[in-house]
């Protein structure tokens, strides 16, 4: 009996519990009475939007801007007070919350790292750690776009992402079908960088964080934080990539090859990464769509989709100020524009004299009239770039682009002097460096297992010289010419889910023309080359999620020289459980494209190496052998990364090493070997990221018709190590600092006791074992912070600051002799030195 009475109690419990809730809730146009009553208010509004909504009935106690804040808050509707008499109800203007967690559909895992944009605005973030992300003050009927690298995007609206007190939205994200080269760390050293699964790392421009020392997204500043990847002279011109020389990287920009890198002669890279959306760095196994490059490829893209939105963006630091812009033209057609220009010609600032300072110490501009009495010399120096891109889809499956992009570096150097007459005449040499390339592309894809890609590409680089020596009363002009013209034409079979065959033809034409030209005494040379090569290369790459594989060939016909080239390439990754992987790498690369160093003041001493082409004889053909294995651990967001290299460039030359030895005028080719050990650990939480990268190597060359034949290689670095920090204050406010230590490049010292001798009619240095010192070790502690801010609806604003060098250390980075002019019998010892002390600051505007 007393159960049968619970029981009803339990039921009239239940049915008063939902009744009550149930006249608890009462329509917004049955409440808009009760509250213009009570309040002495008016509401407007359009029937349509309120009509059906619920809402609680207000406390008896709720002053009306409570009530209105929580109908605010609950429902999808957007009150406002205008004044004490009326209150307008729209759907316009509605701002909320959303929130959500974003996995990948292939293993349920969070993706950290994934962009969420509200679309046509400037708002967004990216997804933590374990793939959650918040955005407020969102409009309602707004489209939320969320994008991953490799994955199909997703867009949803912005009222099914709201967040309330339960939970937020799960988002998932699929992989693209044609991604098998996935990847496989999202956050790589800080936000921005990425490795894929081939072991290429990417950097994601516009998601890219701070890195000590840099006060914008340097591309090529930025990949120097890479283990096996430095400059020995702190120059972009001059990257070493496993022992090899810069001239030895291949380096692309949207399909173009570019021969030329830099601003102030190596100082700033010379791509504008605001029109740059991501780059490619392979070291090793690289795809055999690409050779030319027997040290590395730099691979550079563009933004490459039409969208809905005009936007853009400006800034400026103490060096350069430039701008961009995406300007859709119609649905299928957009185009993106990029432009910089330096105002050092105008406004000094310590970065700039620094910079100066560093770039010119050792040129002309410092040391060529120093015995001329009453002479007065001055300088004017500024560079620019600009590039432009054309999009146009047919349709979504056939895009076309057109491209191109324009680097520009000019110096002007004045002196004056009296003559003997006693009256003053004034001489100006110049420098101009340029790099122009025009590109197209045609992508299409025919169905859903096969699609095509044709592409073009024609580079001319340009560097003249003009030099007045008031001293000798001569004039000397020297010029460095490149032409190349490319087409490219590959094929992709997808043979099923998890294994694509790739397939291609590459035919280009390179002209290298070098000149010199003497007044007094009279002397003119001029020399040009053209070499043709056509390529065939095929790929197959199968990806499983545990066992990754890419095994190609090219083929290589120099139509010249009636010389074949084979060159197979292999990438292997294995998963051991869930926390291990082994990888191996090997290729077979060539080069017919190298830079040399006739004389050190070559181009006024500032831009000394010129670009020549092989010959097949005094001037070979380089080609290289590569094998690297490895082991890769990852777990809690702990990477640990170990990986020993070998690597044999043969077909160098003793002209383009650049020695300051006796074997600096020699006509030689030889080799070099290089190996050694990378290790990288890496820690990421949602707020920090911290790493520590240790490199040791061994490189020697080996010239068989010098003496000694086998010495250090003017880039061995036996030891390398960086270390870094990057940690976020908050959502707006982050800070990098981190250091790098080294031990100095080697140098020749003159023979003790015999500095110089005799050379017919001229003295000169008498060096010693070539490369037998160590210059003493590099360190350089850099720091560098960011703030972000909101400057009006859709426009955004951002402040960074960066030190390079913060303890202001004097590292040496080359040293050479020359005769005492004073003495015959001595010489004078000539040290380079880094950048000092050297801050920056800039300030960006994006809308």
């Amino acid at each position: 009996m007393l159960n049968k009475k619970s029981f009803v109690f339990f039921l009239l419990y239940i049915n008063f519990a939902f009744g009550f809730q149930q006249q608890n809730k009462l329509s917004l146009l049955e409440l808009f009475p009760v509250l213009e009553s009570k309040f002495e208010v008016k509401f407007s509004y359009s029937e349509i939007d309120v009509k059906g909504v619920l809402v609680g009935e207000p406390k008896p106690s709720e002053t009306l801007n409570q009530i209105i804040e929580r109908l605010n808050a609950t429902t999808d509707l957007n009150f406002k007070i205008l004044d004490s008499r009326y209150i307008a109800v729209t759907t316009i203007d509605k701002k909320i919350t959303v929130c959500g967690l974003v996995i990948s559909g292939a293993d349920g895992l969070p993706l950290m790292g994934a962009s969420v944009v509200v679309q046509n605005a400037s708002k967004g973030t990216i997804t933590n750690i374990e793939g959650e992300f918040s955005l407020e003050q969102v409009g309602i009927n707004q489209q939320i776009i969320f994008s991953y690298l490799g994955y199909e995007t997703v867009v949803l609206n912005a009222r099914d992402l709201r967040a309330n007190e339960t939970a937020c939205k799960t988002i998932v994200l699929n992989e693209k079908n044609e991604a098998l080269n996935q990847v496989v760390i999202s956050k790589f050293l800080t936000t921005g960088l990425q490795k894929r699964i081939d072991g290429s790392t990417i950097l994601n421009t516009e998601k890219f964080g701070v890195l000590p020392g840099l006060t914008e997204p340097d591309v090529l500043q930025s990949i120097q934080a890479l283990p096996g990847v430095e400059s020995v002279n702190e120059s972009i011109a001059n990257i070493n990539v496993r022992g090899g020389t810069n001239d030895q990287n291949l380096m692309l920009w949207d399909g173009i090859k570019m021969y030329h890198s830099g601003h102030f002669f190596g100082l700033i890279s010379a791509y504008n990464p605001y029109l740059t959306s991501k780059v490619e760095v392979t070291k090793n196994g690289t795809s055999s769509e690409f050779s030319d490059g027997v040290s590395s490829t730099i691979n550079m893209f563009t933004k490459n989709e039409i969208t809905s939105s005009f936007t853009g963006g400006f800034g400026a630091n103490l060096i350069h100020a430039d701008g961009f812009l995406e300007i859709p033209i119609s649905k299928k057609l957009a185009f993106h524009v990029s432009g910089r220009r330096s105002f050092t010609d105008v406004f000094s600032s310590p970065t700039y004299d620094n910079y100066f300072e560093r770039s010119f110490q050792d040129s002309e501009l410092t040391t060529n009239s120093d015995n001329i009495s009453e002479s007065n010399r001055s300088s004017d120096f500024f560079f620019y770039d600009y590039s432009a891109k054309l999009l146009f889809d047919l349709n979504k499956n056939h895009k076309f682009r057109a491209h191109v992009i324009s680097i520009h570096n000019n110096l002007d150097y004045n002196e004056s002097y009296a003559n003997n007459q006693g009256e003053t005449e004034s001489k100006t040499s110049n420098l101009k460096q340029d790099n122009l390339g025009f590109g197209g592309s045609w992508n299409a894809v025919w169905n859903t297992t096969f699609s095509t890609e044709l592409t073009s590409f024609y580079s001319n680089y340009n560097v003249d010289a003009v030099d007045f020596r008031i001293e000798t009363d001569q004039r000397l002009t020297q010029a460095n010419e490149v032409l190349e013209t490319g087409l490219k034409l590959k094929t992709n079979l997808k043979l099923n889910n998890t294994l694509n065959f790739l397939n291609g033809y590459q035919f280009s034409e390179i002209g290298i023309l070098n000149a010199t030209t003497v007044s007094a005494p009279s002397y003119d040379k001029t020399k040009k080359d053209v070499l043709l090569n056509h390529a065939l290369f095929s790929e197959l790459e199968f990806n499983n999620n545990r066992t990754y594989f890419r095994l190609g060939v090219r083929g290589n016909y120099f139509q010249k020289f009636s010389k074949f080239i084979l060159e197979p390439r292999l990438n292997v990754r294995q998963k051991l459980g869930n926390q291990f992987a082994l990888k191996l790498q090997g290729e077979f690369k060539n080069q017919s494209a190298t830079q040399i160093i006739d004389f050190q003041d070559d181009f006024l001493g500032v831009e000394n190496r010129r670009w020549i082409l092989a010959n097949n004889g005094s001037i070979p053909i380089s080609e290289s052998k590569q094998g690297s294995f490895g082991v890769e651990f990852s777990h809690n967001n702990l990477m640990v990364d170990v990986e020993g290299f070998y690597k044999f460039v043969d077909g160098i030359t003793a002209s383009n090493q650049g020695f300051y030895n006796n074997f600096q005028y020699v006509n030689a080719s030889g080799s070099y070997a290089a190996k050694g050990v990378e290790f990288l650990v890496n820690k990421t939480t949602e707020r920090f990221s911290t790493w520590l990268s240790y490199t040791y190597s061994v490189n020697n060359y080996e010239f068989k018709n010098i003496t000694p034949s086998v010495f250090p290689n003017n880039v061995d670095i036996r030891h390398s190590l960086s270390m870094a920090i990057n940690y976020n204050v908050s959502d707006d406010f982050e800070v990098s600092m981190g250091g790098i230590w080294r031990t100095g490049q080697p140098y020749t010292k003159p023979l003790e006791g015999n500095e110089t001798v005799q050379d017919g009619n001229s003295v000169i240095v008498n060096y010693d074992t070539p490369n037998g010192e160590n210059l003493d070790d590099f360190i350089r502690w850099d720091a560098s912070m960011r703030y972000q801010f909101d400057i009006s609806k859709g426009v955004e604003g951002s402040v960074r600051a960066g030190v390079i060098n913060i303890l202001n250390r004097k590292n040496s980075i080359n040293r050479y002799y020359e005769v005492d002019p004073n003495d015959s019998d001595s010489t004078i010892l000539i040290n380079n030195t880094s950048l000092g002390l050297t801050p920056n600051l800039s300030l960006r505007v994006n809308f």
